[in-house]
């Protein structure tokens, strides 16, 4: 029984510390030793990369968004890429040319990290903003965003991701709202102590000398890219005050398929670049086994508690723990029945977001074993 007990406290208290103890470590050690942070310097040209597929009813609003901005216009060049748009994108695009947006459009859809190694190079800013069709910039986004590479040490930034809550949103999208606070609370205090392991993919901006050409099956850009440019002995941070907007997302299936995306994206950088792992090679080791890797390991660890704990059922601990992990799951499963539900209750959405993370890394996983995760990205079309 004493292998049950071990086996079964591990996975509780990796499980406490993945979701509760590291973030409250890295407030403490935030509020503790905070580097300071250079933020007075001359402004850097710019350069916006924005790379869309078949995004024809958009594009409108977000040229004119990023035409809005509060930037000098003479520093500021904006690129747009069509990757094999198979509607009218290019041409509603085109529209704004003479206003001085640049569009480049490729006949055949590669994916973002081929569109990005033909464009970046060629961009004329100091500093490349990489962002995304569907989002929005608040005006004095991109002046805050760039604030930062006033410190040398700084290579890349990541802006603040903010998910629009209406009233006609579901429970599932509460629970994400939630669950992406609570990611942000930790990139704070990260990037506080040193660097964000990874960036917002709709929001970051690098040095335009430090990118590297990303390998054309790469699933997740804005992890891949910034932890080169940490590798490279640069700082990676998170600014708060550099906010785009996007909804949040109306149907599990939606989320499903992001998450399972991203997930797989990690699966296949931690066996791209080991070196991440080894703690005399990565500076940031701490923060990416606690904030990345552990949770890969969430399925496997919650299955442990579960099977333990019904081995273990003589001692009234362990019955009150199981009774309490009945309860999650059962919080878990009407937090399903919800799931596309106007009403938001956070006790049940959270439970099952957390449950259904946990069912996309396994996806995940499989998908990257098989080599079944495409590096081109598909709009959920099945209701959760």
């Amino acid at each position: 029984m004493l292998s049950e007990e071990i086996f079964f406290w591990a996975s509780v208290l990796l499980l406490t510390y993945t979701y509760v103890g590291y973030p409250s470590v890295m407030y403490a050690w935030a509020a503790l030793r905070r580097r300071p942070r250079c933020q007075q310097g001359p402004q850097p040209t710019v350069s916006i990369v924005v790379v869309a597929h078949n995004e024809a009813t958009r594009v409108a609003q977000r040229l004119e968004n990023l035409l809005s901005l509060d930037f000098p216009r003479c520093q500021l060049e904006i690129l747009f890429a069509s990757d094999g748009s198979s509607d009218d994108t290019v041409e509603r695009a085109r529209a704004y040319e003479p206003k001085g947006i640049r569009v480049i459009a490729f006949n055949r859809r590669r994916g973002k990290p081929a569109v990005l190694n033909d464009i970046v190079p060629e961009a004329q800013g100091d500093v490349v903003v990489l962002a995304d069709a569907r989002q929005q910039f608040e005006p004095e986004t991109l002046s805050a965003l760039v604030a930062p590479f006033a410190d040398p040490r700084v290579g890349a930034v990541s802006g603040e991701l903010i998910l629009n809550q209406t009233a006609s949103g579901t429970s599932v999208g509460a629970g994400v709202g939630f669950y992406w606070r609570y990611e942000k609370f930790m990139r704070r205090s990260e990037s506080q102590v040193d660097s964000t392991v990874g960036a917002t993919g709709a929001i970051y901006a690098i040095r335009k000398d430090l990118f590297k050409p990303i390998p054309e099956d790469t699933i997740v850009d804005d992890v891949w890219l910034p932890v080169q440019i940490v590798r490279r002995g640069y700082r990676v941070v998170f600014e708060p005050n550099a906010r785009a907007y996007d909804g949040a997302s109306a149907t599990s299936a939606e989320e499903f398929t992001r998450k399972v995306r991203t997930i797989a994206g990690n699966f296949q950088l931690f066996f791209r670049e080991p070196w991440l792992l080894h703690p005399r090679r990565n500076r940031l080791w701490f923060q990416t086994v606690s904030h990345k890797g552990l949770r890969l390991l969430t399925p496997l660890l919650l299955l442990t508690a579960v099977c333990t704990n019904l081995l273990l059922l003589e001692e009234p601990i362990y019955r009150f723990a199981l009774t309490g992990q009945a309860c999650f799951y059962l919080a878990a499963l009407v937090g399903h029945r919800l799931r596309n539900s106007r009403r938001k209750i956070p006790f049940f959405s959270f439970p099952y977001i957390l449950c259904l993370l946990s069912c996309a890394t396994l996806i995940a996983f499989f998908r990257f074993a098989t080599g079944r995760q495409s590096v081109i990205w598909e709009k959920a079309t099945v209701q959760g």
